[in-house]
């Protein structure tokens, strides 16, 4: 690893950079940072009263009259599931793989801080793995200068496969293995309604896999808008189902009775509509039904079931150069057109997924039993800091700002220029820094925890956390150097001043 002008870790590449020798397991990390505190001591510099950098922007600068989202996410999910719950509803395991046993103690794991990562536009982009990320996924393995492993989970609202197929995907794109136990995507807390609901409709996806999907959390009797336009071809007179479509899709009307027989309890939607038309045409004849009875009509629009969607970004990173529409927009689509149709009525509908603080908190169960299950670490507790490194103010920056405000632990959020952040911009949600990559948000959390060793103030009494160099004068017996950095969206407002 090597230092930059700019005091930035950086890893030689392309070459797969050698593992450091072993210097700190999680017992002598700490002792290090002992031997630094007494230096500090020793050269008379100040320890902070808080372990929080002023030269960082506010966690939630922007949060005084924002809207609250916790209305709409009206179930908390719990990674913890009663005697009821199937088998598929447990976050260690999916339908395809058993149940983790815990691990013995690893000796080289840091236990005070982890790392949680969104995937697109931090770590993949369009199917391929962003460079950096590679390389930050072998930094927190253990391949950097203090010879530590450092624990992480993936958050990501994308969804529309199983998660193990997921970590397939992402195992080969960032060379690495991942579990299902350290992984949860948008529909992952859907699992927990399977047993509240019986017909539902599932929307979204490729193909069949989203009713495979729902099916496997243990939802008893899934329908999709397919089975819907196979049963009446006027549904959406402008959808014709294609011969594979027809054969995949289930015979409703094999049931028996009439089409408003069928009652529709909840309307998930699991991953992005593939067909907006047809789909936003089927959930608004639900939305507008007497209690959910296919082909029915309210008189007076509000008897329809809940509709959840797995999370609510408008916009998200694809292959494309410019950022695409996500299934936000479809929710907006959905609840915009119900008002018209309906003469004014709202639809309230529902949504997983970041920035929803529920989600966040089952992240934090998640990581917890994943530390324990891979490393040996106690699950009472979750760690001191969590960093949540993400490419979308709305989403990543919003909700992990929000868990830090509501959590006992630090939740730091970290936001990325490689996805849907716009770098020159000032976001309406502030992260709490902004860097390049993946990888400089890894070295960022790093260095940042060595940080809270101590700090000094300069001029005009603001905190400086140690860098890399003033670490290294402190190890030698100097005093440090300080210097303050500028406010990272400093520029990129004056810029837009002058323009």
């Amino acid at each position: 690893m090597l230092t930059n002008n700019n005091n930035t870790l950086t890893t030689p590449v392309p070459q797969r950079p050698s593992m450091c020798p072993r210097q700190l397991s999680s017992s002598s990390f700490a002792s290090a940072f002992e031997v630094a505190r007494t230096k500090l001591s020793e050269l008379g510099v100040e320890e902070p009263d808080t372990d929080d950098d002023d030269n960082t922007l506010s966690p939630f600068s922007s949060s005084s009259g924002e809207e609250d989202d916790s209305d709409s996410s009206p179930y908390s999910p719990s990674v913890e599931s009663d005697s009821s719950t199937s088998e598929a509803a447990s976050p260690l395991h999916s339908p395809l793989t058993a149940p983790v046993t815990p691990a013995g103690l690893d000796p080289d794991v840091v236990d005070n801080f982890a790392f949680a990562f969104d995937i697109d536009g931090v770590l993949v982009r369009g199917g391929k793995p962003i460079p950096e990320a590679i390389e930050a996924m072998k930094v927190l393995n253990g391949e950097n200068p203090f010879g530590i492993k450092v624990p992480y989970i993936f958050l990501t609202n994308g969804g529309g496969k199983f998660e193990t197929e997921r970590c397939r995907d992402l195992s080969r794109q960032l060379e690495i293995d991942v579990s299902p136990g350290q992984f949860i995507c948008g529909h992952t807390p859907m699992r927990e309604f399977a047993n509240k609901y019986g017909t539902v409709l599932v929307v979204g996806g490729e193909g069949e896999k989203c009713r495979e999907v729902a099916e496997s959390y243990g939802f008893r009797d899934v329908i999709t808008p397919g089975d819907i336009i196979k049963a009446n071809a006027a549904t959406a007179p402008f959808r014709a189902l294609t011969e594979s479509e027809i054969k995949n899709s289930r015979d409703l009307l094999a049931r028996g009775g009439k089409m408003s027989d069928i009652v529709v309890e909840a309307v998930f939607v699991f991953a992005d509509s593939r067909d907006w038309a047809s789909d936003l045409q089927i959930m608004l004849d639900i939305a507008q039904s007497k209690g959910g009875r296919l082909e029915t009509r309210s008189e007076n629009f509000d008897e329809g079931p809940p509709i959840y969607f797995s999370h609510n970004d408008v916009l998200w990173s694809a292959a494309h150069e410019h950022v695409r529409l996500g299934m936000g927009a479809l929710r907006k689509i959905v609840e915009t057109v119900f008002e018209d149709v309906s003469g004014g009525r709202k639809l309230k509908t529902h949504a997983f997924g970041k920035p929803q603080v529920s989600t966040f908190e089952f992240a934090t169960r998640l990581l917890q039993q994943w530390r324990a299950t891979q490393h040996g670490l106690a699950e009472s507790e979750p760690p001191e800091t969590v960093y949540f490194v993400g490419d979308t103010p709305e989403s990543d920056i919003k909700g992990t700002n929000a868990m830090n405000e509501k959590s006992k632990n630090e939740w730091y959020s970290i936001l990325v220029k490689t996805g849907v952040y716009q770098a020159g911009t000032e976001p309406k949600h502030k992260p709490r820094k902004l860097v390049d990559t993946v990888l400089d948000a890894v070295n960022h959390g790093i260095r940042r925890e060595m940080a809270k060793l101590g700090t000094r103030k300069d001029g005009k009494g603001r905190k400086l956390p140690l860098d890399d160099a003033a670490l290294k004068a402190i190890s030698e017996g100097r005093t440090p150097n300080f210097e303050l950095s500028a406010d990272p969206f400093a520029k990129a407002v004056e810029q837009q001043q002058v323009q």
